[in-house]
């Protein structure tokens, strides 16, 4: 099946006043389960990180980007020389815009889309350094934010805290969620205060409150993005993962994002809803930065895609899932080719709100 490209450029002039951040300006990200105009991916491109795997690799994004592509617009950013080999991979549904990449984790480089007063398309952009300099080629996936901006002719505003958007999530109505593993982290933002990364957060995203988890000390790969621990499901309601096996040390540093949660209230002084969900512990670790994290999954326009692992409790992770979202259909992926790099479905993807 034919899958149709264009070369990415920038099609008008870009509003961008970099003094006047997103909250003075009257933007906010809206909440994921919101309607999409479209997800943006990226290829697979990195040798360092997939290695021999590579190949096996970017089945799985085109398995993903296929699956989304059922319910909403998907467009995968494709490096020129692997352009042909994605076409043959992707659906005709999936539409290939060419960049240079240094590899494909779009919801970490990618704009954090956000709406304006009036409705408007905006973004807030963080500064990217490859997690914490964890590879040593970023540069190209550090432009990769302002390239879409432009080429969309959004209005963009620029934060000055070095993170992912994997690092946050929000319930759209004033809260961000957000891990201490991840944005305290001295490889990102070495000097920075507590307070004054809540005030940077709600300048970028448009909050009232940050609720701050502990966060995962055994993610080594991106110091604990929340986006593997916990999100919102709805307004007041919150899914956390757990380790399934309580003897394990594991458990306890999860649970105490559990605790954190059940001590947070929202923007709106709700207490939380929370919902439990196992991890995929029998998951074979095909890397030391594996991810088995059930709760990276994307929210597409009436649809859930979620990671399967091929294991017996993938099941009861799909009921649990599915019970938060009874209006959606829940499509469940293998993921062992994606979380050998180090993350999820979520991870992959960057959704562009209506």
């Amino acid at each position: 099946m034919l899958c149709y490209y264009i070369e990415l450029s920038s099609k008008q002039d870009v509003k961008h006043i970099p003094k006047q951040t997103a909250r003075q300006a009257g933007f906010k990200m809206p909440a994921e389960w919101g309607p999409h105009e479209r997800c943006w991916m990226a290829w697979p491109c990195r040798t360092e990180l997939w290695g021999d795997n590579l190949a096996a690799t970017k089945q799985a994004y085109a398995n993903v980007a296929n699956a989304i592509a059922e319910f909403e617009p998907l467009v995968m950013l494709t490096p020129p020389s692997a352009v042909e080999a994605a076409a043959k991979l992707c659906g005709e549904r999936v539409e290939l815009i060419t960049m240079e990449l240094d590899d494909s984790w779009t919801r970490d480089n990618g704009p954090n889309f956000l709406k304006g007063p009036n409705g408007e398309l905006g973004a807030s952009l963080f500064h990217f350094n490859a997690w914490g300099q964890k590879y040593k080629s970023f540069r190209k996936d550090a432009a990769l934010g302002e390239r879409l901006c432009e080429y969309l002719g959004i209005r963009h505003f620029s934060s000055p805290l070095f993170m992912e958007g994997g690092g946050i999530n929000v319930d759209g109505t004033g809260t961000v969620m957000t891990s201490e593993t991840c944005v305290m982290n001295a490889n990102r933002n070495p000097s920075i205060t507590r307070r004054d990364a809540e005030t940077e957060l709600s300048d970028a995203l448009g909050a009232d409150k940050t609720i701050w988890l502990p966060g995962d000390p055994d993610d080594v790969e991106t110091d604990g993005h929340v986006d593997g621990i916990a999100c919102f499901v709805r307004e007041g309601v919150v899914m956390v993962t757990i380790c399934p096996d309580r003897s394990l040390p594991r458990a306890e540093s999860l649970q105490k994002n559990v605790r954190a949660l059940e001590q947070a209230t929202d923007a709106k002084g709700r207490r939380l809803e929370i919902i439990l969900i196992e991890e995929a512990l029998e998951a074979k670790a095909r890397s030391k930065i594996f991810a088995r994290s059930y709760i990276n999954f994307y929210l597409a326009n009436g649809g859930v895609v979620m990671p399967g692992f091929g294991i017996s409790r993938d099941k009861k992770a799909r009921e649990v899932v599915q019970a938060c979202f009874p209006d959606r259909e829940v499509v469940q992926i293998d993921i062992n080719d994606i979380a050998l790099g180090g993350g999820g479905i979520h991870c992959i993807t960057q959704q562009q709100p209506a």
